[in-house]
């Protein structure tokens, strides 16, 4: 089981322009990738309640309890939209890899916090929806990482013990949603971890690459 953003695929770059094209329509300044980068994980309104904040100088609590916030949500769904599969790309060897698991029999699911409409977007854009069984994104069930419904679903769903599963991810929430479903966790240092080393997620073990998946 895999997160998507940061893990899969690097998406700030897009994630970003979309931001930005929000920013610029309700005529706020832009943000930097790097910032965005480090607002990536929680799923699309905790990212706007993010830059909200930043820009306007307000708190986060402030930010979540403006009545902009449905607005801006409507703004960026049409922007990202567009820019979905834009400026992304995968990580290298992730399609190579997730190609010899599946040959292997392994069952192989996406589990993210991103709603449905731009994981759906985003695996097409790639060519990566025909190897993956199963995708939960962040809307699919009534809970979202670090919940671990997502993970549980999938157990459920393919028959496999927890013993017999991995969840591979970038970030504390992806160890925090393993731990939560008593999976094992592996973490890539390379993608959105609100700029902390994954190190300090204390996974089960950190990879520096997607080969690893294949020892």
């Amino acid at each position: 089981m895999f997160d998507l953003d940061g893990t899969l695929i690097e998406t700030a770059p897009e994630i970003c322009d979309a931001v930005n094209d929000t920013l610029l329509y309700f005529g706020l300044p832009a943000v930097e990738q790097e910032q965005v980068a480090g607002w990536i994980g929680h799923g699309t309104r905790e990212l706007l309640v993010q830059a909200a904040a930043h820009v306007r100088g307000l708190t986060l609590h402030e930010a979540r309890q403006s009545a902009e916030m449905l607005l801006w949500t409507i703004e960026f769904d049409r922007h990202y939209q567009r820019r979905c599969g834009s400026r992304s790309q995968l990580y290298p060897q992730v399609r190579e890899v997730l190609q010899a698991l599946r040959e292997r029999g392994v069952k192989l699911a996406v589990v993210t916090n991103k709603e449905g409409r731009f994981t759906q977007a985003l695996l097409a854009a790639h060519a990566l929806a025909p190897l993956f069984h199963r995708v939960v994104s962040g809307d699919t069930l009534p809970s979202k990482k670090p919940d671990p419904a997502g993970l549980q679903s999938c157990l459920r769903e393919f028959g496999v013990s927890v013993e017999r599963a991995l969840f591979v991810g970038d970030s504390s929430i992806d160890a925090q949603t393993a731990r939560n479903a008593g999976v094992p966790v592996w973490l890539l240092p390379y993608g959105y971890n609100m700029g902390q080393p994954v190190e300090a997620c204390r996974p089960d073990r950190v990879i520096c690459d997607f080969s690893s998946l294949l020892e």
